[in-house]
């Protein structure tokens, strides 16, 4: 059998994976993208381990642990997607970008934004208590525990 055709299938695999990392917004997709390009690496390491007839078989040993680090990252991949599902309700990319959940409003820009009316004893007051509730939860997101009847 020629190389050439191992190769070119892993070279079609590896193209779609990145096709599927670049324009896909879903994360379990670009996650499966980033898998499909692994197996076209395995693919390529198998076969030149053959056709090199490689006595130690170093293309099918790396293979192994290129797998075992694919299943690891599988893991921890979906993991991470669930815990971001979870905060966030969403898996889209796109709406995945900022790192923090919502800006909590320092003093300095709690007093900025004062109403006409509203005096500094009663500035500090509501500057102390928007520090001390900390950061806020997304809408739709309630962890106090319901009163059961």
């Amino acid at each position: 059998m020629h190389v050439v055709y191992p190769a070119v299938v892993s070279a079609l695999l590896f193209s779609i994976g990145v096709y599927g990392v670049l324009a896909r917004r879903n994360t379990i997709l670009v996650l499966m993208s980033v898998e499909l390009m692994l197996n076209a690496v395995n693919l390529n390491l198998v076969v030149f381990d053959v056709w090199l007839r490689d006595r130690l078989h170093s293309g099918q040993v790396l293979t192994l642990f290129v797998i075992v680090i694919a299943a690891a990252e599988v893991g921890l991949g979906l993991a991470i997607i669930l815990a971001l599902y979870r905060n966030r309700a969403t898996v889209d990319l796109d709406r995945l970008r900022a790192l923090a959940e919502f800006p909590v409003p320092s003093p300095e820009d709690a007093d900025d934004h004062l109403p006409e009316n509203a005096t500094e004893e009663t500035a500090g007051q509501a500057s102390r208590a928007s520090a001390a509730t900390g950061p806020t939860r997304p809408p739709g997101r309630d962890d106090t525990p319901e009163a059961t009847p």
